[in-house]
């Protein structure tokens, strides 16, 4: 979910999603958007507040029925500064 200079990525499973675990081994990400590419930096969420914060913005932007439907652990995010 881009907000400004910020896309929010909620792993699917939580901590158990892979790409998850590979970032948290290697935060270089490459994000490929509309036939542009590049590459930035992913910073892991742990922090419970901070965490809930970014799905409270999934589901006000997608619907707390389809957040529920898609997302089976919420423990953790990741956010990207695209500037």
């Amino acid at each position: 979910m881009l907000e400004g200079e910020k896309l929010y990525l909620l792993p699917v499973q939580g901590s158990d999603t892979q790409w998850y675990k590979n970032v948290l081994k290697d935060p270089s990400i490459r994000i490929d958007a509309r036939g542009e590419e590049a590459e930035f930096r992913a910073v892991p969420v742990t922090d419970a507040k901070a965490v809930k914060t970014v799905i409270d913005k999934f589901r006000e932007k997608y619907g707390a029925k389809d957040v529920k439907k898609y997302y089976s652990k919420f423990d953790v995010a990741v956010v990207v500064e695209l500037d």
